[in-house]
């Protein structure tokens, strides 16, 4: 349940981080110059959208390694998940046939080392 409660949060973050990094404008211009007309205007227009901008992304990319960082100690353990798998009976029944099925006369060849 919180594994699924991070990975919720991670996929939230990450879609919001990829929309503020494509809302930025790779040149500087970015959202201000589109309202504000650039540096020369000062009347009206957004004035600090690049800083927040930056704020915001550097902000949720922090946010986004902390999720998955503290996702991986929520993870599901090979304990806690049942080991007991279909393949795996399947496996073991098939060695306790072929144990079986040999004769008893038979006995194992070991290999010597000289």
């Amino acid at each position: 349940m919180t594994y699924t409660l991070f990975l919720v949060l991670i996929m939230i973050v990450a879609f919001l981080l990829i929309l503020i990094i494509m809302v930025q404008n790779p040149k500087g211009g970015g959202l201000s110059s589109s309202f504000g007309g650039g540096g020369t205007q000062s009347l009206g227009g957004v004035q600090n959208t690049t800083s927040f901008l930056d704020k915001s992304t550097w902000t949720l990319s922090i946010v986004l390694l902390a999720l998955i960082l503290l996702s991986n100690f929520a993870a599901p353990t090979m304990n806690a998940v049942d080991n007991s798998s279909e393949i795996e009976n399947t496996l073991e029944n098939r060695e306790l046939q072929d144990v079986q099925s040999l004769p008893a006369t038979e006995a194992p060849i070991q290999d010597s080392v000289q």
